[in-house]
């Protein structure tokens, strides 16, 4: 079973070293914590020296803890893993926003669990709905259909995001090929 250190651990592979490709919104960025997000943590060296700890506090602080996904960690690794890798190239709040629509699509109109504000933040009425899902659908692949739902709605996502703007066309199969499909299987 992975650990929050070992999911934080993957994103740093997955996202590589230092990077400042023009066609990334992002600017700078080192391990994938964008010079922005450094700056907003207190680092305030050159982005190709970003301790690798410091990454891993950023990754800890504002794309685990933050959000709730630390809580999701305790009723499902692989959920929250997915959580926090798209929160990452996403934003927490589109990760969390994901996980609800999710579990109000499948909550058979309420009778299973009540709808949950699909508003980004994963707290007491989310994990609630999320445990009551993983009861429900435990013996149907309940996780494993989450998981595909999540990865669903973010490749549609970086579709949109290809769509909408041209530069992120370089980015797509990437984005899909490394963040999607790989964690399909």
């Amino acid at each position: 079973m992975k650990t929050i250190s070992d999911i934080i651990d993957d994103i740093i592979k997955a996202e590589g070293g230092y990077s400042d490709n023009r066609n990334d919104l992002g600017g700078k960025t080192m391990y994938g914590i964008t010079e922005s997000v450094a700056r907003a943590s207190g680092y305030s060296g050159d982005m190709r020296d970003l301790p690798l700890d410091t990454a891993k506090k950023i990754y800890f602080q504002q794309y685990v803890a933050a959000p709730g996904f630390d809580r999701v960690m305790k009723l499902s690794p692989v959920i929250a893993a997915e959580l926090v890798d798209t929160g990452v190239n996403m934003g927490p709040s589109t990760a969390g926003k994901f996980l609800q629509r999710s579990l109000n699509a499948f909550n058979n109109n309420g009778s299973l669990w009540p709808d949950v504000v699909v508003d980004g933040g994963i707290g007491d009425k989310s994990i609630s709905a999320l445990e009551s899902y993983l009861k429900a659908k435990a013996s149907q692949g309940g996780e494993r259909v989450l998981l595909f739902t999540l990865n669903s709605l973010q490749c549609v996502r970086y579709i949109e995001l290809s769509e909408a703007r041209k530069e992120n066309e370089s980015f797509a199969y990437g984005w899909i090929h490394n963040r999607v499909e790989s964690q399909l299987h």
